[in-house]
């Protein structure tokens, strides 16, 4: 027994290093395995890939496809087996230099709405237009004529002129509207790139940036969920699960075998889609 020291003093020091913390992936692993579930129940679950989650239950996160990525999995996977992915996710940050904060979508989308586009005058409303005066001028001068010649054979003859049967009657048939374009159904601006990604047969992480590089959006899109984008010169994506996505380019859908789970990095211009 040690003379002026109390119990407390002897007791060891508890370790708090970093070395002796549990990792991001052995906390998951655990987690899993105390939820009774293996690796392929939470792909499933998640449509996280199984090599993705076996990489971050090694603490390897380079299959993720960078640090956006990294985290949605890692959130998506904490909740799959009932863990707060809040600390997780800042011992992510400490390790790989922090989340870079994202720039606010919203005004720039309400100041593209509130500015006024100009647009060229509609060539093929004007075209159908004129078309339909053509046809109805040539049916009423034709009518016209057919109704003044029956007067006039009355008038003359005494009877009623049986009608010729070999006479062929003026087609009046209204010009079907021609199918408009996707483009046009869209209305979008000439002069920019619009993108709008649409969360339908699931939810994926998103990250779109503009083409000077600033982040215009960081998140998880739900099923159901839809965003779109515009920017003067080009807007680039990253899809984490490129597979749950329906993409629309300049009012085009974009139609690309994407696979679930698949990472999909893709870059649009005012441009694109070349065909569609």
């Amino acid at each position: 027994m040690s003379i002026g020291n109390s119990p407390e003093d002897e007791r060891p020091f508890e370790d708090v290093s970093d070395e002796a913390r549990t990792s991001i992936g052995r906390a998951l692993q655990q987690a899993r395995i105390d939820a009774g579930l293996t690796v392929d129940d939470v792909s499933n679950a998640t449509r996280v890939r199984i090599a993705i989650v076996h990489a971050i239950e090694a603490d390897n996160f380079a299959a993720c496809g960078g640090d956006v990525y990294a985290r949605g999995h890692i959130r998506t996977l904490a909740k799959a087996v009932h863990l707060d992915p809040a600390p997780l996710l800042a011992q992510y940050d400490a390790s790989h230099g922090g989340r870079p904060a994202p720039t606010p979508a919203a005004p720039l989308f309400e100041a593209e709405r509130i500015r006024p586009e100009r647009r060229g005058p509609n060539w093929t409303a004007a075209m159908v237009a004129a078309i339909v005066a053509v046809i109805g001028f040539v049916g009423f001068t034709a009518f016209k004529g057919e109704d003044q010649g029956g007067k006039s054979s009355v008038a003359e003859g005494g009877s009623t002129p049986t009608a010729d049967k070999t006479t062929p009657t003026p087609k009046t048939d209204k010009p079907k509207d021609p199918k408009p374009s996707d483009s046009a159904i869209a209305a979008v601006p000439q002069n920019k790139v619009t993108v709008q990604v649409s969360a339908v047969d699931g939810r994926s992480w998103v990250g779109v940036k503009d083409h000077n590089g600033r982040l215009l959006f960081d998140g998880l899109l739900k099923q159901g969920d839809s965003k779109t984008f515009q920017d003067s010169e080009k807007i680039n994506l990253v899809l984490g699960d490129a597979g749950a996505i329906d993409l629309y380019v300049n009012g085009k859908k974009i139609e690309d075998d994407w696979q679930p789970g698949a990472v999909e990095r893709l870059t649009y211009t005012k441009g694109d889609p070349q065909a569609g």
